[in-house]
């Protein structure tokens, strides 16, 4: 079996994140950049299925230089294989264009399944699978909870809010996951060293065939205009209930447009 998993570098949610005033976008180059914390859950299943239906598993990811940290990450998990799509131009680039991008380099791989995380910490719009399966002409299962892949065909369980949904497809498909669907494994001392020498191949736009003009912040669909940091914390108000307690609370929900 072919899998392709998609991993994307974000800057860690647990540290201090920031934009960039130049041009409103992510200040990545300060932060603390790491593996997206779902799509570990996608390389796990990734080499779930590769334990139990044999095959490859490459990763492919999209990003700057540094998204390299993030690739061995993955390699040292378990994957075989890397492809990095990396070219200045894409900086910037909203959703639908990295869609473009991804899709134009899984046109050059061979896949069976393709695994992501159901969101990434940086972005949370949770629409790759969706974008990726109208572009690539395959059907999503988005938002697994749990996978099986039998006889041609992928099952999963789709995680909501009162239970899941049992949905399944043939293959190829896109399949999204969340962190409810397995364990990750930790690198071991040997999956990183071994990391160190397995294939990443690197791909400029024009070698999957995007022309620069259509993707990167020039040419977005949505872009940042403008920020501010928090405020600070002001000062409290206390209400003094003489039997309209509850009227000044409406009052004061109202006041700061909340209600």
């Amino acid at each position: 079996m072919e899998i392709v998993v998609l991993v994307k570098q974000v800057p860690d949610s647990g540290s201090e994140r920031s934009l960039d005033p130049a041009d409103n976008t992510v200040a990545r180059g300060s932060a603390d950049n790491v593996v997206n914390e779902i799509d570990e859950y996608a390389i796990e299943e990734a080499l779930v299925l590769k334990e139990a239906h044999g095959g490859e598993v490459t990763v492919l990811t999209v990003g700057p230089e540094s998204a390299a940290d993030a690739i061995r990450k993955a390699l040292s998990m378990g994957a075989d294989k890397a492809v990095h799509v990396v070219d200045d131009a894409i900086h910037g680039a909203c959703a639908p264009q990295t869609s473009a991008i991804l899709a134009a380099a899984l046109g050059q791989l061979s896949y069976d399944i393709v695994l992501c995380g159901a969101e990434s910490t940086d972005g949370q719009l949770s629409v790759m699978a969706a974008l990726l399966s109208e572009r690539l002409g395959i059907p999503a299962l988005s938002g697994a909870r749990k996978l099986t892949v039998e006889g041609g065909m992928a099952r999963v369980e789709r995680q909501t809010d009162t239970g899941y949904w049992a949905i399944e497809a043939p293959l190829p498909a896109i399949v999204s996951v969340w962190d409810t669907i397995n364990e990750p494994r930790y690198p071991s001392f040997k999956g990183i060293m071994a990391a160190k020498k397995k294939p990443v191949t690197k791909l400029g736009l024009a070698e999957v065939g995007i022309d620069p003009a259509t993707v990167g912040l020039a040419s977005a669909t949505s872009q940042v205009l403008d920020f501010a940091g928090r405020p600070p914390k002001g000062v409290g108000v206390k209400v003094a209930d003489e039997g309209d307690g509850a009227a000044q609370l409406v009052d004061f929900l109202a006041g700061q447009k909340i209600v």
